[in-house]
C-alpha cells in the first residue's frame, strides 16, 4: 500500500520541484488497534498500518478518537495536510503548540503557522512511560529530521553527488562482472589441464558422467555472486535519491527478513535431521547385519528353517525394500516441511500414481516371488515354457528372460511364466547336463531288439553324449503302420541341446540308411515295393562333400 501511495505522488512530487514534500513524504498512513503513541520495534502488521510513516521511517502511532473523526479519518487528515505544503513551507521547523481539545490536553504540531497534526493524552500507552511532552518532543524530532533531510537531499548539489555516485558504483559492477569472468575462464582452464593430465580429486573414471564438476561449480558460484552484487547494487541506488528511497529500504528489509527466515528454518531443522540422520545409520547397521547373515546362507555355512539359498537374492532385496520403507515412515515426521501443504501434495500425487499404475506391475512382480520361492526355475536353468525353449539367463521381479537356440533373448512376463506350464530340463542333475529326448517311428517288420541297438549306436557316435549315463531307448506306442521309439540320453555340462540334438538326428539317420531299415515318419497309405532310404553311396550326394579322413 505504501508502494502504490508512493508510486501516485512521485509525479506531484516531480511538478513541484522536488523539495516540498514532506508529503510526498510519502508515506503509509494508516490504522491498526494497538494503542501507542510510540512506534514499536518489531510492528505487528496492524502496528504497521496505524504507524505514520515518512520515507520508511515510523513517526508516531495514533489511537485516539475525537467526536466522530476516528482514527483512520485523523490519518488521512495528516497525509492531504502534507501534500498540501509547499517548498516555501517544508523551510520552516516544525513547533509544538499546547493545546485543549476534546476535554484534553494536546500537543498541535504546526510548520510555518498550518496545523499538521494532534497528538493527544488518549493516543499515549501506559507502557512508554511518557508524559504528553516527552511523547511530543520524539514526535517532534522525527519530523524535523526527516524534513532536513528532504530539503539537503533535494538540493542540486545532493541529487549531483549522488549521480556521480550511480556512475562510479556502475563501473565498479562492471568491473566486478569482467574480473568474475575472467577468473572463470582462468579457473576452466586450470581444471581442463588438469583433466586432461589426469589428474585431479574425482577419480578420472568417473569424469565421462560428471565432466568438469569444479568448473561448473565455479560458474555457479560466480552467477549467484553476481546476482547478489546486483542486489545490492540496486539496493544502494535506490537509496541515494529521496524519491526511491523507500524501494532501497524496502529491499534491504526485505532481503534481510529472507536471511532471517533461512537462517531460522536451517538452525530448526539441525534437530529433526539429527534424529534422521541416526534413523537411517541404524538402518544400514540393521542392513549390512542380515547381508552378513544372508550371505552365510547363500553359501550354505549357515541353515535358517525355511530360507534357501536359491531364494536368498529376493529374499535380502524384499527385507530391504521393507525395512528402509519403515525407516522412511519413522523418519517423515522430523524431515523440514514434512507437515507443510506442498509435502502433503506430494504425497497424495505418487500415492495416486502408485495406485493408477501398479496393479499390472504388482501382478508381475508377485508372479516373480512365487516363481523364486516356489525354486520352479533358477538362472542357468534349461526350461521350456510354451512354445520357448531355451536356458534361464535372469529372474527378474517382472520378467524372465530365456536364451534360445537361436541366441535369441526372449522375454516372457512372469505373470505368463506362472499361469502356464513350465518344463525344467535341468531340475534333477543341478550343475550337470540335462536330458535329451527324440523319437522315430519303425515298421513292424524290424526286429525291436535292432532298433535298439541302431539307436544306442547313433548315441555312441554323437559328441557331447555323457558315456557314463547309458541310452535309454522307450517303445511309446504301437500305431497303425509303425512303432514309436523314444531315445533319451544324457548330455555333459555346459553343452548345447540344440546343437547336440542336430548331431543326434544326423547319426540316427546315418545308422538305419547303413542298415536298411526305414524310417516311417512320412505316412504312407500302401506300404510301398522298394524301402524308403538312402544308401550309403549316396550320402554325400551333390552338393554334400564327405569329410576329410585324418592322415
Amino acid at each position: 500500500m505504501a508502494d502504490n501511495r508512493l508510486n501516485a505522488f512521485i509525479p506531484t512530487l516531480i511538478r513541484r520541484g522536488g523539495v516540498f514534500l514532506f508529503l510526498a513524504c510519502i508515506a503509509l498512513f494508516s490504522v491498526s488497534h494497538s494503542q501507542a503513541a510510540e512506534p514499536r520495534q518489531s510492528p505487528s502488521d496492524q502496528e504497521k498500518a496505524r504507524t505514520v510513516y515518512i520515507f520508511h521511517q515510523p513517526i508516531v502511532m495514533l489511537q485516539a478518537k475525537f467526536g466522530l473523526s476516528t482514527p483512520e479519518e485523523r490519518v488521512l487528515r495528516i497525509r492531504n495536510t502534507l501534500r498540501s505544503l509547499s517548498e516555501e513551507d517544508m523551510r520552516h521547523p516544525v513547533q509544538i503548540l499546547p493545546v485543549q481539545r476534546y476535554g484534553q490536553q494536546g500537543r498541535l504540531f504546526v510548520i510555518n503557522g498550518k496545523p499538521l497534526m494532534l497528538l493527544a493524552e488518549s493516543d499515549l500507552d501506559e507502557g512508554d512511560d511518557l508524559t504528553l511532552d516527552q511523547a511530543a518532543q520524539r514526535v517532534l524530532a522525527r519530523f524535523n529530521a526527516q524534513r532536513t533531510s528532504l530539503i539537503d537531499q533535494y538540493s542540486s548539489s545532493y541529487l549531483t553527488l549522488a549521480t556521480v555516485k550511480v556512475l562510479a558504483g556502475t563501473a565498479v559492477l562492471i568491473l566486478l562482472y569482467y574480473l568474475a569472468f575472467r577468473s572463470w575462464s582462468r579457473v576452466k582452464a586450470y581444471f581442463t589441464a588438469r583433466i586432461l593430465l589426469k589428474k585431479g580429486w574425482i577419480p578420472y573414471r568417473w569424469r565421462s558422467l560428471l565432466g568438469a564438476v569444479e568448473v561448473h561449480a565455479y560458474a555457479l558460484l560466480m552467477i549467484l555472486l553476481s546476482i547478489v552484487a546486483f542486489y545490492l547494487w540496486l539496493s544502494w541506488l535506490f537509496r541515494l535519491y529521496p524519491w526511491t528511497r523507500v524501494w532501497g529500504e524496502s529491499l534491504g528489509d526485505w532481503s534481510v527478513n529472507v536471511i532471517q527466515r533461512i537462517a531460522l528454518a536451517i538452525v530448526s531443522a539441525f534437530p529433526g535431521l539429527l534424529i534422521v540422520a541416526i534413523i537411517f545409520l541404524l538402518t544400514a547397521f540393521i542392513l549390512k547385519l542380515l547381508k552378513i547373515l544372508l550371505r552365510r546362507v547363500e553359501t550354505r555355512k549357515l541353515q535358517v528353517p525355511g530360507l534357501h539359498p536359491e531364494t536368498v537374492g529376493a529374499t535380502r532385496k524384499l527385507i530391504s525394500v521393507m525395512v528402509w520403507l519403515f525407516a522412511l515412515s519413522a523418519a517423515y515426521p522430523f524431515l523440514p516441511g514434512a507437515n507443510s501443504l506442498a509435502f502433503k501434495g506430494v504425497s497424495v500425487f505418487f500415492g495416486l500414481m502408485l495406485t493408477l499404475g501398479s496393479a499390472g506391475v504388482m501382478n508381475h512382480a508377485m508372479s516373480g516371488l512365487v516363481l523364486i520361492y516356489s525354486r520352479a526355475l533358477r538362472k542357468g536353468d534349461v526350461i521350456r515354457i510354451g512354445d520357448n525353449e531355451g536356458l534361464v539367463s535372469e529372474i527378474g521381479m517382472l520378467a524372465t528372460k530365456i536364451i534360445t537356440r537361436e541366441s535369441y533373448v526372449v522375454t516372457v512376463p512372469n505373470a505368463v511364466v506362472v499361469s502356464g506350464k513350465i518344463t525344467n530340463l535341468s531340475a534333477q542333475n543341478p550343475g550337470g547336463g540335462v536330458n535329451l529326448t527324440t523319437g522315430v517311428t519303425i515298421g513292424y517288420d524290424t526286429p525291436w531288439r535292432q532298433v535298439h541297438a541302431m539307436l544306442e549306436l547313433a548315441a555312441s557316435r554323437t559328441q557331447g553324449i555323457d558315456p557314463q549315463h547309458k541310452p535309454l531307448v522307450r517303445q511309446l506306442s504301437l500305431m497303425d503302420w509303425y512303432i514309436a521309439y523314444e531315445l533319451q540320453v544324457h548330455l555333459r555340462a555346459g553343452e548345447s541341446l540344440a546343437a547336440v540334438r542336430t548331431e543326434l538326428h544326423s547319426h540316427i539317420q546315418d545308422v538305419f540308411n547303413e542298415f536298411n531299415v526305414q524310417i516311417m515318419s512320412p505316412n504312407f497309405v500302401n506300404q510301398p515295393e522298394n524301402a524308403v532310404m538312402v544308401t550309403k553311396d549316396n550320402w554325400y550326394a551333390a552338393p554334400a562333400s564327405p569329410p576329410k579322413t585324418p592322415k
